[in-house]
Formats: structure tokens, sequence, C-alpha cells
């Protein structure tokens, strides 16, 4: 048996591994990935994103449905504070979302900003999200300025929803993702 870290590691470790979730938790967003979003939550996890409330479980479907109706998305997560407690920790992230949406007079550009509120929990030794809460600070929509014409630009990688995009070669000698 090996012997407990010292309590300021354990801290930093038990932090990182929220924080760790925060970040698969955009990833799999973005890349549309309903296993990995899943997996970051505790089965009995809940989540209010203020259009959802209501359990993981059921919030994994329905964020992969308002997905469909994007082309693009990008969330990208700034200031991270986790207060940890033993087997419980509260977190803070900051988030700017960009989603590309269509439209009949064309893409339109929308950024939505603000906090995801988490309450992590450690249950047989693994963090995960026992509960999400959205609160969101500001938004814009503008239309939509992608000056890249992927199909002619074939030397180019571009970011893909699911399994084709390239993260997922680049981690599959890693078993945790």
């Amino acid at each position: 048996m090996s012997d407990p870290l010292d309590p300021r590691l354990q801290r930093l470790v038990d932090k990182n591994d929220c924080v760790e979730l925060v970040h698969k938790l955009a990833r799999a967003i973005d890349r549309c990935d309903a296993d990995l979003v899943g997996r970051v939550f505790h089965p009995d996890a809940t989540d209010d994103h203020g259009s959802f409330k209501g359990t993981a479980n059921d919030f994994v479907p329905w964020v992969m449905e308002v997905l469909k109706g994007m082309r693009r998305t990008q969330h990208m997560i700034g200031n991270v504070l986790i207060e940890t407690d033993g087997d419980r920790a509260q977190g803070e992230s900051y988030f700017i979302a960009h989603h590309v949406l269509p439209g009949d007079e064309g893409e339109r550009f929308m950024v939505a900003a603000g906090r995801y509120l988490d309450r992590f929990e450690r249950r047989d030794g693994a963090w995960r999200i026992a509960h999400r809460h959205a609160v969101y600070d500001w938004s814009t929509v503008a239309g939509a300025s992608d000056i890249w014409d992927r199909a002619s630009l074939p030397d180019y990688a571009f970011g893909e929803r699911g399994a084709a995009d390239l993260s997922y070669a680049h981690f599959s000698n890693h078993a945790a993702v």
C-alpha cells in the first residue's frame, strides 16, 4: 500500500482531476462525443443549462440534438477555481462558447459567455461531476466570417465532430481521453 500524499499535494491532485473534467466536457461537446459527455458525470448527476434542467443522462441526448443545429462549436475555458473538501469539491469555470449557426440569410456567429458552477464528488476513487449549473453573463450574434474555403485547402487539418477529428488519433495511445 502506498503512503498517503502530503495534504497539499493531494489537494493539488484533486483540483487537477476536477479541472480535467471541465476540459473533457468542453472537448466532448465540441466533438459531439456523447459517450465522453456521459463519462464525466456520475450516473445520478444533474444539469441545469437554463433551457434544460434534469439528469445528466437526459442532458446527453438533449445537447447532442442541440448541437446538430450548429455547424461548429468551440468552448474556451478560462479562469477555473476549485475548492476541495475531502471527497467533494465546488468549481467555478469561466467559459466563452463560440457557435456557428445556419440561417436563412447565411451563417451566424453566436458567442455566449458565462460560468459553469460544478459540484464534483469523488466516489470509489474517481472524481466526476455530480451537478453542473450554467450561468450566462453575456452573448452576441453577428454574421459569420469564416474565410477558410476548406475544399480548396487540402493540406490543412480542420476540426471535425466525432472520432474523425485528429485529436482522437493523437490520443489513441492513451487509455483515458
